[in-house]
């Protein structure tokens, strides 16, 4: 009897997240199509009305932001970049606070390993173990071709977005794209995190994951869900839905122009496709996932390091609880007060030595607080926890500055209005200290200031490694 109503109680919680979460989805999907719509009408009514539009001339003396390097902004799990779903922005138009911001557009459920190409290589060794074609998609042209050592760039990265960037750097350092022999871990001049993702976390189990091994998923569970709804999503293979909005899954050819139905089955049943090889990116975010990349990944002494750690919980006669209901978004409630009360399985052995329930139980939601403050698992990184943004100034490379905040998971992207003025507040310490306090060789010349020879940076044409957009 107690059986079944656990049974009857986990099926519950099911069937509310589900709709919870499709929910939220459609309305994301919802207002990028309104917004849409409402421009192109816009549009069209002004194209009816005859206004001479005069262009101003240059003002002279405008200051040249030519010379700064650009801010990337690297969206998370389920994220989208600029130029997919409309003109929604996944950073709630944070990307407008400085003039020069790129927001590339990543595949929003594929490994982090996957995440990052030039035309795509995935690796001949790393396709076939995963079940993909090698070469992914191509871009003719980057944003920014100049990228190189003495042209580095900021990074700023959201939950699974941190990790990607950590991804990308070590490849530079390790050489690791073909063509670009001379890259190197100095390309990348600072990378902050916002609510970074990179010791795992917990909630991958409840939403499915297995903690035995951090790879396999639960018969019946969110993320089953998940892969069926994207599975078919991929196989309609709708050109003009999946310019809107694309999971990232094309190298492995889910379509029904080269699967047929019989391939719609076979992938349905996790005979093949990415789920079926773990190479999509729940695996990567477990706390074993996250340990087996970690143990690749280095931090680097000459690059800039920055933390935004968040959190919705607090203590109550010592135990760990939401810090409030209206302060959290409804489709992380529930998900908050799970992780809270999250015990790893005693039957299940730890996914490290030394693990406590305890340490994990502060949560923003998605992530655990621990392991949004720095890298720590297997081996933890340097570090410094910092009370106000000033209190890590003058700042050192190779040193992870980490600041504990109080946010969900999803407070500071696309919906500004959400966050308010804390939403400037963050953003404009983040672009403050990638504009004003990070550099390597000479202070960088900012609008508004005059420009010397020795601080400017000289712009190259040779054909670098491109940055895409």
């Amino acid at each position: 009897m107690i059986r079944l109503w656990m049974l009857a109680l986990q099926m519950s919680e099911l069937f509310v997240s589900s709709v919870v979460h499709l929910v939220y989805g459609f309305y994301i999907f919802s207002t990028a199509v309104a917004s849409d719509l409402s421009q192109a009408l816009n549009d069209y009514f002004k194209t009816n009305v005859n206004i001479e539009m005069v262009e101003d001339e240059p003002r002279r003396g405008s200051p040249s932001v030519d010379g700064l390097p650009p801010i990337v902004l690297v969206h998370g799990i389920f994220g989208f970049g600029k130029g997919r779903l409309g003109g929604l922005s996944y950073f709630a138009g944070a990307e407008k606070k400085d003039e020069r911001v790129l927001v590339p557009d990543l595949g929003s459920l594929t490994s982090i390993y996957d995440s990052w190409g030039g035309q795509v290589d995935y690796g001949e060794e790393h396709s076939k173990a995963c079940g993909h074609s090698q070469f992914g998609w191509i871009y003719e042209q980057g944003h920014y071709p100049e990228w190189d050592e003495d042209h580095p760039i900021h990074f700023v990265g959201h939950s699974a977005g941190a990790q990607v960037v950590r991804v990308l750097q070590q490849m530079l350092a390790d050489k690791a794209f073909k063509g670009y022999e001379n890259t190197s871990e100095n390309w990348v001049l600072s990378i902050t995190s916002l609510s970074g993702a990179f010791n795992g976390t917990t909630r991958t189990y409840l939403d499915g994951m297995q903690p035995e091994d951090g790879r396999c998923m639960k018969p019946i569970c969110l993320l089953q869900l998940c892969r069926l709804g994207v599975i078919v999503y991929d196989w309609f293979d709708i050109p003009w839905l999946k310019a809107y909005y694309n999971f990232g899954f094309d190298h492995f050819n889910v379509s029904w122009k080269t699967m047929g139905v019989w391939g719609l089955v076979d992938c349905l049943l996790g005979n093949t496709g990415p789920f079926a090889s773990g190479d999509w990116i729940l695996p990567d975010l477990t706390i074993q996932g996250s340990m087996r990349l970690n143990s690749h990944l280095n931090t680097f002494p000459n690059t800039f390091y920055f933390s935004y750690a968040t959190k919705r919980t607090r203590k109550i006669m010592g135990v760990t609880v939401p810090s409030g209901i209206l302060g959290i978004h409804p489709m992380l409630f529930i998900r908050v007060l799970q992780m809270s009360q999250w015990r790893h399985p005693p039957d299940v052995p730890p996914p490290y030595k030394g693990y406590r329930d305890e340490d994990w139980q502060d949560n923003d939601g998605a992530l655990n607080t621990i392991s949004m403050t720095h890298p720590r698992l297997p081996i933890e990184h340097p570090s410094r926890f910092v009370v106000n943004d000033s209190d890590c100034l003058p700042m050192q490379p190779g040193i992870w500055y980490y600041k504990i905040v109080e946010a969900d998971h999803i407070l500071f992207i696309v919906n500004r209005e959400r966050a308010g003025v804390q939403f400037d507040l963050i953003y404009d310490s983040i672009f403050e200290r990638c504009r004003k306090h990070v550099f390597r060789k000479t202070p960088q010349t900012l609008p508004n200031q005059p420009s010397s020879p020795s601080s400017s940076l000289v712009l190259l044409t040779s054909n670098k490694l491109q940055l895409e957009e």
